[in-house]
């Protein structure tokens, strides 16, 4: 491992998707990551399919491309942690791990010696993440929570779709599991910021992450405009509540989108449409003056925008810098130059599968490099070679191990 973080260890008690996201995320910095999954069982994400990895000999599933997504770099193994051997294996891996990563009820890992409290009075350095629906306080900690409750609890499914009075109007959850993903961010975020503090302190720490609050927090901007306002932000389909024109528009032969961000955007804007009727209008010539106005403007746009096709628009406003691009499809989206370029796609080799493709990491390090090394795991790939090599567990015991269903 080369990465920022090598040489730091993480046990990974994680699964579904906000706690994997987060330890993928270490992964791909150059953590080494320990996966720790029910023997037989796994992560359930393994079964969330289809689409399948397939085995490139009889072609029967391996495990789902959901599970995929969010477990590369990582060395998977199988502790029965109900058991007792189970519990004191998992002791010894915390004593030499960095970090642990959790996303059990509050309170859950307590009978198994696997809590906070139990896990630092053995590593006093260790830094121990929860990552819960609700956090560990407040009236609906025991609460489970699931990313498509959050999103509607936490606001984002009030904002996002149609206009209620248009077709289609309604709540709408995001594409992605959003609250889920930012949580995991979150997470990764505040497991760094503990990383340095005990660079100083010497001292590890209980990170209390949870997903309803990540989805409060990335309210932004609407969040802000009912604390400052006072009026509660509606859904407003593809359009913005601070900035008009920044929306989709319909083109001759399709859709674009407009994404015009300031004042001088706007005029240029109107030169390419030829319509300097409208840089001249007064009711149009700021950001607040259009947003009060928008109802008047947005007909005469769409009109406007109409008169072209999409290729045409693009390639006009695009050489006078102004913000605009197509509604890609996910094929498309692997197929763009930008894309390719960058390397967002991986192809990593699978001891099965021969290869499984990922998504890279956004992240780019001019003096430690992301290295993608590891696809993610079969089911307990790595129980015995992390046994060996970290734990100095020989053949003999873990055959034990193995017959006793603790491994």
């Amino acid at each position: 491992m080369t990465g920022p973080l090598s040489g730091v260890r993480v046990l990974d008690l994680s699964r579904i998707l906000a706690g994997p996201w987060s330890t993928q995320t270490l992964a791909d910095l150059g953590a080494d990551v320990i996966k720790v999954e029910r023997p037989g069982e796994g992560d359930d994400t393994r079964k969330f399919g289809p689409p399948w990895i397939l085995d490139r000999e009889s072609g029967k599933p391996i495990d789902a491309a959901y599970f995929a997504g969010c477990n590369r770099g990582k060395r998977s193994i199988t502790v029965d942690f109900t058991q007792t051997e189970g519990q004191a294996l998992l002791h010894r891996l915390a004593e030499i791990s960095d970090i642990v990563v959790e996303n059990y009820k509050v309170g859950g890992l307590a009978k198994y010696g696997l809590d906070y409290a139990k896990l630092s009075a053995i590593n006093p350095r260790l830094i121990y993440c929860s990552i819960t629906g609700f956090g560990q306080t407040g009236p609906y900690r025991n609460r489970p929570g699931y990313d498509f409750l959050i999103q509607g609890m936490g606001g984002l499914m009030s904002i996002t779709g149609e206009r209620d009075d248009q077709p289609g109007g309604g709540p709408q959850k995001a594409g992605v599991a959003l609250a889920d993903i930012v949580t995991g961010l979150y997470a990764t975020s505040a497991i760094l910021a503990a990383l340095h503090s005990r660079h100083q302190s010497g001292q590890g720490q209980h990170l209390d992450i949870s997903l309803f609050d990540s989805q409060v927090a990335v309210l932004h901007n609407q969040g802000m405009n009912w604390l400052i306002g006072g009026t509660v932000p509606k859904r407003s389909g593809n359009g913005h509540p601070n900035i008009t024109p920044y929306q989709v528009f319909a083109t001759r032969d399709g859709h674009i989108i407009l994404a015009v961000g300031n004042d001088e955007q706007f005029l240029r804007f109107c030169a390419v449409a030829d319509r300097a009727d409208i840089a001249r209008d007064l009711r149009f010539r700021t950001i607040a003056d259009r947003n009060a106005h928008r109802d008047i403007l947005l007909p005469i746009l769409a009109e406007v925008m109409r008169s072209r096709h999409s290729d045409d628009w693009i390639e006009a406003l695009e050489h006078n810098n102004v913000p605009c691009g197509p509604i890609n499809s996910i094929d498309k989206v692997f197929a763009d130059p930008q894309v390719r370029s960058r390397g967002m796609r991986l192809d990593l080799p699978h001891a099965r599968a021969g290869h499984v493709p990922s998504i890279a990491s956004p992240m780019r390090f001019s003096q430690t490099p992301i290295e993608y090394s590891l696809a993610p795991p079969m089911l307990g790939e790595h129980t015995g070679e992390v046994l060996a090599d970290l734990l100095d567990i020989g053949a003999e015991e873990a055959a034990k191990l193995r017959a006793q269903g603790t491994i």
